[in-house]
């Protein structure tokens, strides 16, 4: 195993320090989420969102916000549903991930040593995403794990995993 500075700690089990975020609204009248000072709808603020996106959208999804080390007070998100109900919640994204545990499915001993030593001086950030979808919300993360396979035979980049996780879901 590779050396680890006087500073860094045991890398296991990976922790964050810093995360992006986005949202999404679905089949909702109107929507918006506000998160760290920043409309995260614009579109959707005053005009009905529509369906997802047809195929498998979600595993494309990242966050493209980067939101300071600490978390900012919880997400402020107002919607009206298809049936015309409106909804408001804060959903406190800095509860959900006190823990500042890494959300992954990859197994220790599956991952590289020396990313595993270069996480614990840089640790990795997490994309948390938030899905408003008619009276439901939902918020996933998925982050860069780096795996000592290939994904994909034959592929050099793709010796990585970055699995979209459900961390919380509530239906209004």
């Amino acid at each position: 195993m590779l050396g680890l500075t006087s500073r860094s700690k045991d890398p296991w089990p990976l922790k964050f320090t810093r995360h992006n975020f986005e949202a999404a609204c679905h089949n909702t009248q109107r929507c918006s989420v506000v998160y760290d000072r920043d409309q995260f709808t614009r579109r959707y603020e005053f005009e009905a969102s529509g369906p997802p996106p047809a195929g498998d959208w979600k595993q494309r999804w990242t966050a493209g916000t980067g939101v300071d080390k600490c978390f900012p007070p919880p997400a402020q998100v107002d919607w009206i549903s298809l049936d015309g109900t409106e909804h408001h919640a804060r959903i406190d994204i800095g509860a959900m991930f006190k823990d500042r545990l890494v959300r992954h499915n990859v197994p220790r001993e599956d991952i590289p040593e020396g990313w595993l030593a270069a996480n614990a001086i840089d640790p990795v950030s997490i994309h948390v995403l938030m899905e408003i979808n008619d009276r439901t919300i939902t918020v996933y993360t998925r982050a860069h794990v780096a795996t000592k396979s290939l994904r994909v035979p034959g592929n050099d980049y793709s010796n990585y995993r970055n699995d979209l996780i459900e961390v919380w879901t509530h239906t209004y």
